[in-house]
């Protein structure tokens, strides 16, 4: 359940979904990947230019993503063959989830659904059990870039070394 005021909060637990994504329009949500960091990236649409953009870096960022074992997936309501053609023509290999029927269902549950029906341009980071550890909410039209998330990826693994330690 989302925080009535907004964007879900850190120490809730995650949603759980699973919608189509790229790039084989598998069911695919986070409670696949339990044991791993989940990066949830909302984005309003594919082909707008600052969603193209923040999708790209985070391709390129996939070697630092990799570094915690942390798995990205792009949510927007857009359909499977528009995340498929915008993700072809991007290069990229995450996955890319279709939040389209019921439209914006996980969106509405994570509190980043917008009155103009799209996916807020948001992101929550998920811990290996499943908790929501951070999230952000950016202005439609500002790339939040991935600071947040590696910030937020690296006290994930400081609390791990300190649990295990």
């Amino acid at each position: 359940m989302s925080d009535p005021n907004g964007l879900i909060q850190p120490g809730r637990p995650a949603p759980r979904f699973a919608v189509p994504g790229t790039p084989d329009g598998r069911l695919t949500g986070p409670e696949q990947f339990l044991g791993r960091p989940v990066v949830l990236a909302f984005y309003p649409a594919d082909w707008s230019p600052v969603c193209g953009d923040q999708m790209s870096l985070y391709q390129a960022a996939a070697p630092v993503f990799d570094q915690y074992q942390a798995v990205v997936l792009g949510l927007s309501v857009d359909s499977i063959w528009s995340h498929r053609a915008f993700a072809e023509s991007r290069g990229i290999t995450f996955p890319l989830l279709s939040d389209f029927e019921p439209k914006g269902e996980v969106a509405r549950r994570y509190g980043a659904y917008t009155p103009q029906g799209e996916a807020a341009r948001a992101l929550v980071v998920l811990d290996p059990a499943g908790t929501v550890a951070w999230s952000h909410l950016s202005p439609p039209d500002v790339n939040p870039g991935a600071d947040g998330i590696i910030d937020a990826l690296d006290r994930l693994t400081a609390d791990r070394k300190v649990a295990a330690g």
